[in-house]
C-alpha cells in the first residue's frame, strides 16, 4: 500500500505543470532620475551613488557573504609576470546582462590566463535567483579595491569589463525595484586613480559607452565601448543572450588568437554589418589604445587560446530577424 501511495504521488507531481522562473521585473520610476534635473544626475553619477529599497537584514547579510566569498577566491600576483585581474559587471538585472556577463567572464579569464583572479558581479540569468554577488557601484568598487590590494601596480593589469543599459552620464545600476544608480567616467576615473590602477583594459557594454573615452584615456589604457558618447548600442532587450557589443568582441572576436586591436576592429565591423542589416542608426563603437599599453597587451594577448573558441548562445542580432 505504502508503495502504491509513493506511485500515485509521483505521478501527480509528474502531472503538474513544471514551474517557471520569472526574474524580478523593472515596474516602479527610478528614483531622482525619474523627476531630477541633469546636473543632479550628473551628481549622483560622479558620487557612483546608489538608492536601495525594502532590502531585508538576511538579504544585505547573504549578499555581504556571497561577495566576502568571492574576494576572497582571489590569488595574489606572481612577480616578474603581467598578471591580468578580470572584473566584470552586469550592472542591470536584466537577464541578458547576467548571461553576457557570466560568459565574458569565462572568455576574458581563459584568453588572458587569470584563472583565480578573476570575479563576476552580476544577477540573474533568467534561469534562477543568482548566486553571485550583485553587479552595484559598491560591490564594483569593493571588488577594485582588493585587485589594487593583491595586484602590483608596476606590471599587473585591470581588464574590466561593464554591461547594462547606459545613458549620457555614465553606466546605470538597476536592480529590478530595489537598486538605483548610476557610475560617471568622473567616479570611474578617480576610483582607479585612488587605487592606483594604471594598466587597465577597461570594456563598457552600453549606450552612450563612448563618454568614457575621453575621461579614462591614458598613455597605459586600453578602452573599447559599445558606442559612441552621443549614440545608443544595441542587443539589450532581456531575452537576448548577449548585446551587440558583447556578442561581436567578446562571443566571437575576443575568443580568436588576434592582438586585441584587431579583435575591436573585427567587432566594429560586425556591429556595423548588423546595423546596416536593420536599419539602425550606427553606434559607433570606440577604440582608444595607448602607447604604453602595447607593452603588457603584447603579453596578455600572447596568452590567448592558440585555436579559436567556439561562440555560445543565441546570436544578437537575432532579434533583427524575428517575425512581428
Amino acid at each position: 500500500m505504502k508503495r502504491l501511495l509513493t506511485i500515485l504521488l509521483a505521478t501527480i507531481a509528474g502531472m503538474a505543470p513544471a514551474q517557471t522562473y520569472q526574474p524580478a521585473q523593472h515596474t516602479r520610476p527610478v528614483p531622482l532620475v525619474s523627476r531630477g534635473g541633469e546636473a543632479e544626475l550628473v551628481q549622483l553619477a560622479n558620487q557612483g551613488g546608489a538608492i536601495e529599497h525594502d532590502r531585508p537584514a538576511g538579504w544585505l547579510l547573504a549578499e555581504h557573504r556571497r561577495l566576502a566569498a568571492a574576494l576572497a577566491t582571489l590569488q595574489p600576483q606572481r612577480k616578474g609576470t603581467i598578471d591580468a585581474y578580470v572584473v566584470v559587471a552586469a550592472l542591470d538585472s536584466d537577464p541578458v546582462f547576467g548571461r553576457e556577463a557570466r560568459e565574458a567572464g569565462k572568455v576574458l579569464a581563459t584568453r588572458y590566463g587569470a584563472t583565480g583572479r578573476s570575479i563576476v558581479l552580476a544577477g540573474t540569468d533568467g534561469s534562477a535567483d543568482s548566486k553571485l554577488p550583485m553587479g552595484s557601484p559598491a560591490n564594483l568598487d569593493t571588488a577594485l579595491a582588493r585587485v589594487a590590494e593583491l595586484m602590483d601596480p608596476a606590471e599587473d593589469v585591470l581588464v574590466l569589463y561593464t554591461t547594462s543599459h547606459g545613458a549620457r552620464f555614465g553606466i546605470v545600476y538597476n536592480d529590478a525595484d530595489q537598486g538605483f544608480g548610476a557610475i560617471s567616467p568622473t567616479r570611474l576615473w578617480g576610483t582607479l586613480s585612488q587605487l592606483g590602477i594604471r594598466n587597465r583594459l577597461i570594456l563598457i557594454s552600453a549606450c552612450y559607452a563612448g563618454v568614457f573615452v575621453p575621461a579614462l584615456s591614458s598613455d597605459t589604457t586600453a578602452i573599447v565601448t559599445a558606442a559612441s558618447a552621443d549614440r545608443t548600442s544595441f542587443g539589450c532587450e532581456a531575452d537576448n543572450d548577449w548585446t551587440f557589443f558583447g556578442d561581436a568582441l567578446v562571443n566571437h572576436a575576443l575568443r580568436k588568437p588576434q592582438p586585441l586591436a584587431a579583435a575591436a576592429q573585427e567587432a566594429v565591423t560586425m556591429i556595423g554589418g548588423w546595423e546596416r542589416d536593420g536599419k539602425l542608426e550606427p553606434s559607433q563603437p570606440q577604440v582608444s589604445i595607448g602607447p604604453g599599453a602595447v607593452r603588457w597587451l603584447t603579453a596578455l594577448d600572447a596568452r590567448a587560446p592558440k585555436k579559436p573558441g567556439t561562440p555560445i548562445g543565441r546570436p544578437a542580432n537575432a532579434v533583427l530577424t524575428q517575425a512581428p
